[in-house]
């Protein structure tokens, strides 16, 4: 060995012992797990309600840095959405949107920044800034325009909507540069092993039909149906169609998604709102938790000058959601099939099963690095430096279990019509605690199981149903079940005046009973 190889090897050491010591001097704070915090937060709120676990939440940012951090301000936006406190809700969420953007703009003009990961690579992937899940980047746009609907502003939902496109795009291009630049580093460290297969690694959790369903790790059907809603409702037809037809493409033979398409034509046309007698109302009905990335240690043989040595390795683990699935929603009298149309369990599985190619070669080249320090303290000290060595490159390897927690598991979505006024709904049986007012041409109505109770949002409505139609139409009949839409022909025919037109009966359902997209 050469002389200035002998004086090169102890600097790695003394590089990785120093980051090391400051992470620890320093408490660790990026090394912290959130698994840990995120599960303090939901028993808080289990035991104190919502406030609490914003309380508990609220106490660990102690700094600004941290009260201004992306993960932070996701989990406290989520809270006060649920608590129904918007306008705080937004603000948070801007905040971390702001983190978001700042993202974008180095991955459009600096991509390369972004993908160094001296840090991650020496000591631990926790020690990464976080950039956020790319599902959970779309998701914070889409929580925007929730927030904004609302509130009634619909012109800055429609913006929000908007940059959730152009968001996708940023991340799609990023992605794609992130794992060829993993490739290169892993092989200028001479980890050469592809990594296919980790030993004793549930692979199956990455590899169910339902994860390599997905077209990726980021885009979901709600965001691209809720902007196909939010334009019809703006009466934009136009932009109204790319929306749910991309909604069909990310969750094909879903029949709330294929009628938003189908049907709108006909709901936008001047002769159907001028005889539209219900509201168009939309149920986004959230439930279960989201995911938890767990960490858990695997062992890798790595080859040292003084034999092979073994090295700790860790890596999350998302295990499969068992969740029982909702079906059916009922309200005056008829009853709207709820669709799946987003699980966040398989989002994030997707997007664990995209990042493990480069997440195995991070960890390859780590445990190469650290191979070599422990091989050196263990020269340099013996066997307490051997030891000490083995301590600290366990501690510091733990896999990232950071994610955004609050968030629901799955999304389900129903449409139908139902007559303006206040209305008992139940889910799946379950009768909801208080009525619902429904009113307008449009209703956006959120719902959100949470541990043993419903949470009822703000209902958001727009446009105003036709004063002569609503004093001419009869209350509806109770149905058993909700009847097929009229044709096209009836749906054309102008409205009459009341004076002239007899009142309807049960004999005619169609003409009374709630419309229901299928």
């Amino acid at each position: 060995m050469s002389n200035s190889q002998s004086r090169f090897r102890p600097r790695p050491a003394r590089l990785l012992w120093g980051l090391a010591l400051s992470a620890i001097l320093s408490g660790c704070a990026n090394m912290q797990s959130h698994d840990k915090l995120a599960s303090e937060v939901q028993s808080a709120g289990r035991a104190g309600g919502i406030a609490a676990a914003l309380t508990h939440l609220e106490s660990t940012a102690k700094t600004e840095e941290e009260r201004t951090a992306l993960l932070f301000n996701m989990e406290r936006g989520e809270l006060l959405r649920m608590d129904r406190r918007y306008p705080e809700s937004t603000q948070a969420f801007l905040l971390a949107d702001n983190k978001v953007k700042e993202w974008e703009d180095t991955a459009k003009t600096n991509p390369g920044k972004l993908l160094g990961m001296v840090g991650a690579t020496l000591i631990s992937e926790r020690l990464k800034v976080y950039e956020g899940q790319d599902y959970e980047k779309v998701w914070l746009t889409t929580r925007l325009a929730l927030n904004r609907v609302a509130v009634g502003d619909f012109e800055n939902a429609r913006v929000d909507v908007k940059r959730t496109h152009e968001r996708e795009a940023v991340i799609a291009e990023f992605r794609a540069k992130e794992t060829l630049a993993a490739e290169e580093e892993a092989k200028s460290k001479g980890a050469t092993a592809g990594g296919k297969e980790i030993n004793g690694y549930p692979v199956q959790t990455l590899n169910d039909p339902e994860v390599l369903a997905l077209r990726n790790g980021y885009q979901n059907a709600l965001s691209h149906y809720l902007a196909g809603f939010l334009y019809e409702v703006l009466n934009e037809p136009g932009l109204a169609a790319p929306g749910y037809r991309k909604a069909i493409e990310l969750k094909p033979e879903t029949g709330v998604l294929e009628e938003g398409l189908r049907g709108l034509d006909e709901r936008t046309g001047f002769t159907w709102k001028r005889r539209q007698r219900m509201t168009d109302v939309l149920f986004v009905i959230e439930a279960g938790d989201a995911p938890a990335r767990k960490s858990k240690a695997f062992t890798l043989p790595v080859p040292t000058g003084s034999g092979m040595i073994t090295a700790s390795i860790s890596y999350p683990v998302i295990e499969p959601s068992h969740d029982p699935l909702l079906t059916r929603l009922s309200a005056a009298g008829s009853d709207l099939k709820l669709e799946k149309v987003v699980d966040l369990n398989v989002m994030a599985r997707r997007v664990l099963k995209d990042e493990m190619p480069g997440m195995v070669l991070r960890n390859v080249t780590r445990a190469i690095t650290k191979g070599v320090v422990q091989n050196e303290l263990q020269k340099q000290g013996g066997l307490i430096g051997g030891l000490l060595g083995m301590a600290a490159s366990t501690l510091t390897e733990q896999a990232d279990d950071r994610m955004w927690r609050m968030l629901p598991g799955r999304v389900y979505v129903a449409r139908g019509y139902l007559p303006p006024g206040e209305h008992r709904v139940s889910i799946d049986g379950r009768e909801l605690p208080t009525p619902i007012k429904i009113d307008g041409q449009y209703a956006l109505v959120p719902l959100r199981m949470y541990e043993n109770s419903v949470l009822i949002g703000d209902v958001a409505t727009l446009g105003q149903l036709p004063t002569a139609a609503l004093a001419a139409t009869p209350p509806p009949a109770p149905v058993a079940a909700v009847p097929t839409a009229p044709p096209p022909a009836a749906a054309a025919a102008p409205a009459r005046s009341a004076s002239k037109r007899p009142p309807r009966t049960a004999a005619n359902p169609a003409a009374t009973a709630p419309r229901q997209l299928p």
